[in-house]
């Protein structure tokens, strides 16, 4: 991780990250082998144990093709190409096991595609099928990776639809993600105070993102500043100052989303609400005030809170800066991608799933832990490159780039 502070120091801590660090603790010996596949074969040998999508995907920005799915030395390559095939612009891969499997533990090996804008899947998934049968239609996201180090874990439930008074329809949709080097709240609390008067947040994150309840506290004596989603936080401790609602502050930024201004919701006392920006070019917004104030600690939230109470959509890299001296000058730097990249680096995404519980494994660490309420039926394990909407901005530096896959994994219960 790259953490560069000048003027101040920035703490950042991150269970998460910690436990990716350290090695494996899932207990095999429970667990017996029962099938497997580490790709060391010919790439035509695949059609052995899999099937492959060859079709086009109108939800996605790119089709999808047995071609873009190839084995080579050892691994399985989950191609990206920027062809026209299937009426769109770029393909990818998909591919599901013949067999199906039911409970046990699911374990894969693999690197992300390196690049916005990639779904990197190892997941399960009952097809539609015309007979009743004892479960529902479900699919269960072991990680629906995105670049460069988010995991998303989710649970989806496609026999119960409800069909909202607009006529989209929705189903019932369990999701959590793990971000790894970012987190959703900053203190940045400065060694050494700074007199300014202008403080603006910056970032060259690709597409578009949400930053919420900015403050920009004086120095107290006592060291003590409150809790980044207190929403009480400007009342907590007696003696403070929040610069950024003071009445002679002027807020400017570099756009907000659908250029609808969401600027005043970084000082409405709310940590859940949040300033969009816009999706194009830098990101930027900047406090600015008549006569020069002596900052002490900075705040803000990361990403926003969705009804589950889960932070969604990190960035990873972003500058805090003030003006001296007619000059741009850092604060906090952080660059959380850097040494956190999983399309440099494999790492293991697992799952025990039995009648009761889905238990959710990065690197052998457990993520998650969640009842089991609809996921009872056979399924085949399915591996997916996709190129979609929601998730980053499409570059042509995605062309030749590949999700890799080094192995597939199911034990059962001795």
């Amino acid at each position: 991780m790259n953490l560069k502070n000048i003027a101040g120091a920035l703490f950042l801590t991150s269970s998460l990250l910690h436990a990716q660090k350290n090695a494996s603790t899932f207990d095999y010996s429970d667990w017996k082998l029962a099938w497997e596949d580490d790709f060391n074969y010919e790439n035509k040998d695949l059609d052995k144990q899999w099937e492959s999508a060859n079709h086009s995907s109108f939800n996605l920005y790119c089709s999808r093709w047995r071609e873009n799915a190839v084995v080579r030395n050892g691994e399985l390559h989950l191609d990206i190409r920027k062809e026209k095939r299937g009426g769109q612009d770029w393909t990818a891969g998909s591919v599901w096991t013949k067999k199906k499997f039911k409970y046990g533990y699911f374990e894969c090996r693999y690197k992300y595609a390196g690049g916005e804008a990639t779904n990197n899947s190892f997941w399960l998934m009952t097809k539609p099928r015309k007979e009743p049968s004892e479960g529902k239609i479900f699919e269960i996201d072991i990680n629906e990776g995105h670049y460069p180090n988010e995991v998303s874990t989710n649970i989806h439930n496609w026999s119960d639809i409800t069909v909202l008074p607009n006529g989209k329809k929705k189903h019932p949709s369990y999701s959590k993600q793990f971000y790894f080097g970012a987190k959703p709240a900053y203190s940045i609390q400065l060694e050494l105070p700074v007199e300014t008067q202008k403080i603006r947040f910056v970032s060259h994150n690709s597409s578009r993102f949400n930053i919420g309840e900015f403050r920009v506290y004086n120095v107290i004596e006592s060291g003590e500043y409150p809790e980044v989603l207190s929403p009480t936080a400007d009342q907590d401790i007696p003696g403070l100052i929040n610069y950024a609602r003071s009445k002679d502050a002027t807020i400017s930024s570099s756009g907000s989303f659908s250029k609808k201004a969401s600027e005043s919701n970084l000082v409405d006392g709310n940590p859940f609400s949040s300033w969009s920006t816009q999706q194009k070019g830098d990101k930027w917004v900047e406090f600015e005030w008549k006569q020069p104030i002596k900052v002490g600690c900075i705040q803000f939230t990361n990403g926003w809170r969705d009804k589950n109470k889960n932070w969604r959509s990190l960035i990873h890299q972003y500058k805090v800066q003030y003006l001296k001296d007619g000059k741009w000058r850092d604060i906090s730097v952080l660059d959380a991608g850097a040494d956190n990249d999983f399309s440099e680096e494999f790492h293991t995404y697992g799952l025990e799933w039995n009648k009761d519980e889905l238990v959710f494994y990065f690197d052998g660490k457990e993520l998650r832990r969640t009842k089991n309420e609809f996921c009872y039926s056979e399924t085949p394990i399915w591996l997916s490159l996709a190129l979609i909407k929601w998730h980053g901005v499409l570059k042509d530096d995605l062309d030749g780039k590949s999700m890799k896959v080094d192995y597939v994994r199911y034990y059962q219960k001795k």
